[in-house]
């Protein structure tokens, strides 16, 4: 006699310790494709539902669990990022992706939450900065996965021309065209601690609505873009020019006087969190070139602050 088995059973499954660990690599590729960690989360709780959906016995016949749950949230991220196209052609203003915390401050060295499952953090590294995440926008949904799938999560092209539906010369060539666009984009690295030191030295020409001093940090032909997903105040155009950016910035001082600015680590980069009244309102990431600050992202968005409320 068989009973059926419900999702209290899973948890006594002996190959579901294996299948779980593989939740923070899936989180990690998800969040690189989309730009989303809600999205990310979203798609790895799909790619779970879809292995447990499974019998016991189609479960036991996947040589490998690990390459199976990457094949299916690669793949349900390459249609996500087909439709995500046209949600940004309906999207309010500009879209900038998901700004990430760190789980250990920078500027204080204190800890996150000691309790926090470590499967959900995003490893932070160069292929989840900001500057990087913009110019995967720019690339079309299967380059994105075939280079993130072999350039950043060293999977073979023969594996990931599975998951593209192209053969392994087709990955091959796009890879290296998504290649081409982040080299053409790259500036020479930045050491961390000049970053933060240009970064700290524009929170308080800000604050002092000091002009001069900002247009000083900033490139000549610097951007600001600001995205407020139609929910609440943003510009709806980048603003272009260093002394364009530092005057905007000067004049927003002054609207907002109550605004305070905190030192913090924006996907794994020296970045700024503006609070108004106590509460997250804007995160900022900045894009630092031979010493000056190129480009600024800051997100208003409160659907894309959530990782940064919750502390």
């Amino acid at each position: 006699m068989t009973t059926s088995s419900g999702p209290e059973d899973r948890w006594l499954d002996p190959s579901l310790s294996a299948v779980m660990s593989e939740r923070r690599q899936l989180i990690n590729l998800a969040y690189r494709l989309l730009g989303s960690l809600s999205d990310a989360e979203d798609v790895v709780q799909e790619t779970y539902v879809r292995w447990y959906a499974m019998s016991a016995q189609q479960r036991d016949a996947i040589e490998s669990p690990a390459a199976w749950l990457t094949k299916v949230a690669s793949r349900i991220c390459l249609d996500l990022l087909g439709s995500a196209r046209a949600r940004r052609e309906r999207y309010v203003g500009e879209w900038i992706p998901e700004p990430l915390p760190d789980r250990t401050e920078w500027i204080s060295g204190r800890s996150g939450d000691p309790t926090e499952d470590p499967a959900d953090r995003i490893t932070l590294d160069e292929s989840v900065s900001m500057a990087f995440l913009v110019v995967l926008e720019s690339m079309t949904p299967a380059e994105r996965v075939a280079f993130m799938l072999h350039d950043v999560f060293r999977y073979p092209f023969a594996e990931v021309a599975e998951i593209v539906g192209r053969t392994p010369a087709a990955c091959r060539q796009l890879a290296s065209s998504a290649r081409r666009r982040i080299r053409a984009a790259q500036a020479p690295a930045t050491p961390t601690a000049q970053r933060a030191a240009i970064v700290r030295d524009f929170k308080q020409a800000w604050e002092a609505r000091d002009i001069e001093a900002l247009i000083g940090l900033l490139d000549t032909d610097a951007t600001a873009i600001g995205d407020g997903g139609g929910l609440v105040s943003a510009e709806l155009r980048p603003i272009e020019g260093g002394e364009q950016v530092a005057r905007y910035f000067a004049e927003l001082a002054g609207w907002r006087p109550d605004i305070t600015l905190l030192e913090r680590t924006v996907n794994g980069q020296p970045g700024l969190v503006v609070l108004q009244g106590g509460a997250t309102v804007t995160v900022m990431a900045f894009d630092v070139v031979g010493g000056r600050i190129k480009h600024i992202w800051a997100v208003r968005n409160p659907e894309k602050l959530r990782p940064w409320t919750t502390d």
